[in-house]
């Protein structure tokens, strides 16, 4: 596997890292994403905090466990020399088959 982009962030690296991160995702594999953080990650999802890959690889499974046929979008917000913001939508439906559509932006 290639490296990915590191900092300094030519716009065409950003766009590159938003399509890596949004396959990624959209792979639903927990291993996968998980290993594309720092292995000291720190996340908050809504009312959760995740310490560390193995937290953030066991949210992952619950996450898409639950939320069949998840797709995520991401798109390039803000790019800059040494970090990116993106804006991302993704939608999945429960096992009731009821769809959602979640909106945010993360940096």
């Amino acid at each position: 596997m290639t490296r990915p982009p590191v900092p300094p962030f030519s716009r065409e690296d950003a766009i590159l890292m938003v399509r890596m991160a949004e396959d990624a995702w959209n792979g639903r594999d927990p291993d996968r994403v998980a290993m594309a953080y720092t292995p000291d990650t720190v996340w908050l999802n809504r009312s959760d905090f995740l310490h560390g890959r193995d937290q953030v690889q066991a949210f992952l499974a619950r996450k898409w466990q639950a939320k069949k046929d998840y797709r995520l979008i991401k798109a390039l917000w803000c790019p800059a020399t040494d970090r990116i913001a993106v804006r991302f939508c993704y939608e999945w439906h429960d096992v009731a088959g009821r769809w959602f559509r979640s909106h945010g932006n993360e940096k």
